[in-house]
């Protein structure tokens, strides 16, 4: 059984729906496995237990100028 597992910041309940709907339809295209075997998990972590760099990504973000 495929297993997809994605760690991230916050995400809203319809971001969730979309990412794991849109992630199983690829990998099943790509693997050639029927999308019912998969199955995704996301892993919310707060942006300040997280770090790049030695800097929390809540820093990162915060000082973060495009």
């Amino acid at each position: 059984m495929p297993y997809i597992s994605i760690e991230s910041g916050k995400l809203t309940a319809e971001q969730k729906k979309e990412l794991i709907a849109r992630l199983t339809v690829t990998a099943a295209e790509i693997m050639h496995i029927p999308e019912q075997f998969f199955t995704v998990t996301i892993k919310e972590l707060p942006d300040e237990n997280f770090g790049i760099g030695g800097k929390s990504i809540d820093e990162i973000k915060r000082n973060y100028k495009p």
